[in-house]
């Protein structure tokens, strides 16, 4: 068994709910980024309420109308859709540092509904409070605009990548793309746990629950992954980054070359669109 990733009790998380922009762990990947102390203290102010969510939980749903935006303190959340089957569609997996709800602005409702994996807790942040604050802190309006950039690509670069990949590099991609995210947030690239369930990694990926599990057990028998329930490591990083890059099938590959870091390329591209 691999041993269990510690990660910030829930309790000790509770006991800092008023914690500040300034002394949070994630302002480097949220909204403070680049701002000054003074300019995080105006920050501070227009933030409504940390709010928890428990697992299961709605945040919002999808045609309600926009109020917020939300930037996870802790948890996880999926993102999705109902298209007009009333089937269920993922269109994202979120977690702390990350920013929900920026779908909603243009048209004034949310385009989704998002729902936490695990009990979780979010900023809220009035939209309307953070424009006006944004015209007087230009540089909190450049990193705003940095963020929408990567929104308004995110579901271009799901149509690029997962349109035009094989099922075994889409999930190379998607474990990729995890491990650089938790990197960014001070946790192991290679050993970290699975908060979503195989089938909601399937629906994001367009995948049957049956494929994702084939690929679990395809990448485990080459010795890429070791799997204990939901915790994950990856122990042959290199092959699945060549996997990702397209060099590569799924197949051993240990004696192929390929540039450096040519699967991480792919994964950065695609970041932003888990």
């Amino acid at each position: 068994m691999l041993p269990a990733i510690q990660l910030t009790s829930l309790s000790t998380l509770s006991n800092r709910s008023q914690i500040k922009c300034a002394s949070c762990a994630l302002n480097k990947l949220c909204l403070p980024m680049g701002l000054d102390e003074a300019e995080t203290g105006l920050l501070d102010k227009i933030i409504g309420r940390r709010r928890r969510v428990d697992r299961d939980e709605n945040l919002f749903r999808m045609e309600e109308p926009f109020k917020n935006l939300y930037a996870v303190r802790f948890g996880h959340f999926k993102t999705f859709r109902i298209n007009p089957s009333g089937e269920q569609q993922v269109v994202g997996f979120q977690m702390a540092g990350d920013l929900i709800g920026m779908d909603a602005i243009g048209a004034q409702r949310h385009q989704s509904a998002a729902i936490a994996l695990e009990d979780s807790e979010v900023c809220e942040i009035p939209f309307a409070r953070l424009e006006q604050l944004s015209a007087e802190l230009p540089q909190l309006q450049r990193h705003f605009n940095r963020i929408m950039s990567h929104e308004i690509t995110r579901e271009q670069s799901i149509m690029l990548f997962l349109g035009g990949m094989r099922a075994e590099q889409r999930f190379a991609v998607f474990l990729l793309n995890l491990s650089v995210r938790y990197a960014a947030r001070g946790y192991s690239p290679t050993r970290f746990q699975l908060r979503m369930s195989r089938e909601e990694i399937g629906n994001y990926l367009g995948l049957t629950i049956e494929s994702v599990s084939r690929l679990v057990f395809s990448f485990k028998q080459k010795g890429w992954l070791q799997v204990a329930k939901r915790e994950i490591e990856l122990t042959d990083r290199a092959s699945i980054e060549a996997l990702a890059s397209g060099l590569a099938s799924a197949a051993p590959i240990a004696s192929k070359r390929r540039p450096p870091g040519a699967g991480m390329q792919a994964c950065h591209q695609f970041a932003a669109a888990a």
